[in-house]
């Protein structure tokens, strides 16, 4: 019959962000009468994250998990994000703006970007951030919610949020066991495999607990406990493109008001971290260690915060790259155990969420059938590549800097996918994106401009406008997003007011 091969019980392996956010989503759409949900994790292990950066998409995850913003921002010391500002990375001592809303006004789409380059080609001497109210709102320290309205120049916004990534997985802990799903505490150990298929059938904790199931989730970060130690799934190596390999993460003294971005600041040996949370700031390294030495780069990295550290520094290894697969016979690997990509672009949690809601969409039967697989794997290969060229783009793209990091991120040789996107911007300006790629024109449009890249053309269509007309439109835009933009509430006083409401 069609329902003897339905599941009937998932096991989520390692809980932390990634586990926990797992659960959550797979408790709200499972009928848990039918189908039962297991995580096993240990509390010796810990969690990776001393601070979360998030970006936009965040904002579905929230929502098919049902949790309250103004909860979820009292439980986690979270506050709110605007985008990313790049120090030093262009070349030393310039920075730009990643901003998570539109350019210019909602009615102008992808022609704000042509509109703008005309006007340079003309003599216009202004900065591309100046016509993004998040940039602006940013800098200044300001935060407002979007407007629904499209004649608002509110409705250009876009926001995410910085978190505290323990209190968030203990959030979601206490939400999932609240709806049923069953914890186990302790270390995996044996696993069992079908003599045949090779499936998981079951996992043995430490404390020998055996918990059986037909779908496993392996959260259990780089090590991969299931997807590589049982299933020796295999790893695509990326660092010859991206060469940092290790991370220092402390927590910091709050001195000042969180500002309503992130900061990613180039170093000599890579780039550090600054995530402003309520209570405190999460700080952190990431480098390359054969051109710095661990307590070289803890060195700078205390040198460098803005507060009193509150810890001594942890260590993270880490090897940039994806599993072969994501999702070998019935074992679907969400988070760090997938693969990695260095947080530039505050993509972990989101590639964590993605991961879920393409499970959710190709959710299987116990068979695990090898198209809905296949279908998986290809998706997620095809978005964290995206992501890959994404942060490819900030290192090679620089000037003026003579480390050999940076010399050799100059000189690298790079995926074709994402050498076609530089041509095609050189030559007109236009940003070449597939339909279902994460970052979209403005975020590419904003990287491209601030690594340095300037096209040698726009679109001819905006010929069809008056040079003056045009010219007179952009200041008008840029006046109404300097105006918008001191109207709105601080910052800090709005998401204290949210917290107290």
């Amino acid at each position: 019959m069609l329902n003897d091969n339905r599941i009937t019980k998932i096991v989520i392996v390692g809980g932390g962000t990634a586990g926990w956010m797992a659960a959550a989503a797979l408790a709200q759409a499972v009928d848990l009468r039918r189908c039962t949900i297991a995580l096993v994790e240990s509390d010796e292990i810990g969690i990776i994250g001393v601070g979360e950066a998030t970006i936009p998409t965040i904002h579905w995850f929230n929502r098919i998990a049902g949790i309250d913003e103004q909860q979820f921002m009292r439980e986690t010391q979270a506050t709110f994000k605007l985008g990313i500002e790049f120090p030093n990375w262009a070349r030393p001592g310039h920075t730009y703006f990643h901003p998570f809303g539109r350019y210019g006004f909602a009615n102008d789409g992808v022609s704000f970007q042509h509109r703008w380059l005309k006007a340079r080609r003309g003599g216009l001497d202004d900065d591309f951030a100046d016509y993004s109210l998040n940039t602006v709102a940013a800098r200044a320290g300001k935060f407002e919610f979007p407007a629904t309205d499209p004649r608002s120049l509110l409705s250009t916004l876009g926001y995410a949020y910085h978190f505290d990534a323990a209190l968030y997985a203990r959030f979601l802990r206490s939400r999932c066991e609240a709806r049923g799903v069953e914890r186990y505490e302790g270390r995996v150990g044996k696993i069992d495999q079908h003599a045949e298929t090779g499936f998981i059938t079951a996992v043995h904790t430490s404390r020998g607990e055996s918990i059986g199931g037909d779908l496993f989730i392996d959260c259990t970060g780089f090590r991969g406990l299931l997807i590589e130690g049982a299933l020796d799934t295999g790893f695509e190596d990326w660092s010859h493109w991206l060469p940092c390999d290790r991370a220092l993460a402390v927590p910091s003294e709050r001195i000042a008001a969180p500002v309503p971005y992130t900061r990613a600041t180039a170093r000599e040996a890579g780039w550090q971290w600054r995530i402003p949370l309520q209570h405190r700031t999460g700080n952190g390294y990431v480098f390359c260690s054969r051109l710095i030495s661990d307590d070289e780069a803890a060195s700078v990295l205390l040198k460098n915060l803005d507060g009193r550290a509150l810890a001594a520094p942890r260590l993270i290894p880490f090897r940039t790259g994806r599993r072969a697969k994501a999702w070998n016979k019935n074992v679907v690997a969400i988070g760090l155990s997938s693969g990695f990509l260095e947080p530039l672009e505050s993509t972990s949690i989101h590639l964590i969420q993605s991961g879920i809601a393409k499970l959710l969409s190709l959710f299987p039967t116990r068979d695990c059938d090898p198209y809905t697989v296949e279908q998986y794997n290809r998706v997620i290969r095809e978005e964290i590549e995206g992501v890959r060229d994404f942060l490819l783009l900030h290192y090679h793209s620089t000037a003026g800097k003579s480390d050999p990091l940076w010399e050799q991120c100059r000189g690298m040789v790079l995926p074709d996918s994402l050498r076609y996107k530089e041509e095609h911007f050189a030559r007109s300006g236009r940003i070449v994106l597939g339909s279902d790629e994460l970052f979209k024109d403005s975020s590419w449009f904003a990287v491209l401009t601030g690594q340095g890249h300037r096209p040698r053309d726009y679109n001819p269509l905006i010929d069809s406008i008056d040079a003056g007309e045009n010219l007179a439109y952009l200041r008008s835009i840029k006046e109404n997003i300097k105006a918008t933009a001191a109207r709105m509430p601080e910052h800090t006083s709005f998401f204290e007011a949210r917290r107290t409401a």
